[in-house]
């Protein structure tokens, strides 16, 4: 622990952390109380968080109690909802917690969601899809929905029809560093409504959004799986192959080791909003390389995508590793089997390159700060924690064919650890300007505990700004 660590922990005295609680209607816990490990608790179970203070709000009261208490304090401030995303364990930090804030509500005549901060994706995707509805919604069920369109958010199935979910936010609650509580759209506070949407967490604790959804029912998709002997075949067709697809269409390549239909399989995954027979046609020349271990595609309700990718369901432990690429010609494809496939003899069990393009490489109507939009794929690689080399060394074989400026989503805890790889994976440009907003509403840095974007370097940083960065 850090000096910094110390002194933060230290500084909170029980009076101080009672005064608070009778502030509140949600839980105040302490390290070591009861109620303190399941406060913290994460979705990646190799992140679990370790803050100060952990305070569990129930309403936008509670959040701008929690926010005001930290900045009294010049306590760095982090913001937990599922943490399928976790960038360090807020060792020192006031940790506001929203997964009580989970309304979820669906208006069908309009076409929106509106949802708080801690809402899930499944929650939306089951309401919603009453009304055959759907947002641009994450692989898995279990990710929190604000979160996720923070980031930008490239859905499986409607990202490259539709863009980011980033692109389709209306409206957004936040609580900012000095306590209010603003309306952000992009005809009132248009700046901020640029940076949140891409800037993740850097600016405040946002406690609802609006968002739009689009008439989707079902989807024709599901996944071929074939034995790891065929691992070069399918890879080298499917990256020629899925070039072509339409925007209407979508696809990603894994490898999974100890898959419980083989020892190594190569998973394809497919979706299409056409026609059934459109996909069929299209998946034919892919279906013709191989004996299928397995072939799931269907007709598939939109409640069921998160089939499509097989997330885990429940709490697991993993490290990853992302990599924007602007190409992956037969090399790449080549290099990457050599250090992930059948015969490598490496550790991380799900290595991932997605095909991006279509309505993802457009520009909005509305501009906002996602990064890496321009990228064609994407790499996802992960594996248990003895494997963190590894993922390493996958990424590092990789870049010859990778790109500095990436999607903040797919930024893992141990990637863009310094200033200068967050200003790379943002891109000069758009990190300037987002230097320049968080100078102006959060001039402190205590929304820190994430990939930070300080502010501005022209600005003279206040001594509560120079800790070392907390981990």
């Amino acid at each position: 622990m850090s000096p910094y660590e110390t002194a933060a922990s230290e500084s909170l005295t029980p009076a101080e952390v009672a005064g608070l609680a009778r502030r509140l209607t949600g839980p105040v816990v302490l390290p070591g109380d009861a109620g303190f490990e399941a406060e913290c608790a994460t979705f990646n179970l190799a992140t679990p968080m370790r803050p100060a203070v952990a305070i569990g709000a129930t309403t936008v009261a509670d959040v701008r109690e929690a926010v005001r208490f930290a900045a009294d304090r010049a306590l760095p401030i982090a913001v937990l909802a599922t943490g399928h995303q976790v960038v360090n364990r807020a060792r020192g930090a006031v940790l506001v917690t929203l997964s009580r804030m989970d309304a979820v509500e669906v208006d069908p005549v309009a076409g929106i969601a509106r949802v708080q901060g801690g809402a899930r994706w499944s929650q939306v995707t089951e309401q919603a899809g009453e009304s055959g509805l759907a947002g641009v919604s994450a692989a898995s069920p279990t990710v929190g929905v604000v979160g996720y369109h923070l980031g930008g958010g490239h859905s499986p199935i409607l990202g490259r029809t539709h863009g980011y979910a980033a692109d389709h936010v209306r409206a957004l609650r936040v609580v900012t560093a000095d306590g209010a509580v603003r309306e952000v759209t992009a005809g009132g506070e248009p700046e901020l409504f640029w940076g949140l949407r891409g800037g993740k967490g850097n600016f405040g604790v946002v406690t609802s959004m609006e968002f739009s959804l689009f008439p989707v029912r079902c989807f024709h998709g599901g996944g071929l799986f074939f034995a790891g002997e065929y691992a070069s075949t399918v890879l080298h067709a499917w990256r020629e192959w899925v070039t072509a697809l339409p925007r209407e269409m979508s696809s990603s390549i894994a490898f999974r080791r100890r898959s419980p239909l083989a020892d190594f399989a190569v998973h394809v995954r497919f979706s299409s909003l056409g026609s059934p027979a459109e996909a069929d046609a299209v998946l034919a020349p892919l279906r013709a390389l191989a004996p299928a271990v397995r072939d799931t595609v269907a007709e598939t309700a939109y409640r069921d995508g998160h089939r499509l990718h097989l997330d885990p369901l429940a709490p697991v432990g993993w490290l990853e590793r992302s990599a924007a690429l602007r190409s992956f010609p037969a090399e790449a494809a080549d290099a990457l089997l050599a250090a992930a496939g059948p015969g490598s003899g490496t550790e991380p069990g799900f290595v991932e390159v997605r095909a991006l393009g279509g309505a993802l490489a457009d520009e909005p109507a509305v501009p906002n700060a996602v990064s890496g939009r321009g990228a064609p794929w994407a790499l996802v690689a992960s594996g248990g924690q003895e494997a963190g080399a590894q993922l390493d060394a996958l990424v590092e074989t990789l870049a010859p064919w990778s790109q500095d400026e990436r999607n903040a989503n797919l930024l893992a805890a141990g990637q863009a650890t310094t200033p200068a790889e967050v200003r790379a994976a943002y891109g000069p440009a758009r990190y300037e300007r987002l230097a320049q907003l968080k100078r102006r509403h959060d001039p402190q840095n205590l929304f820190r505990v994430n990939h930070n974007i300080a502010q501005a370097a022209s600005t003279p940083v206040p001594w509560t700004a120079r800790w070392p960065r907390i981990e």
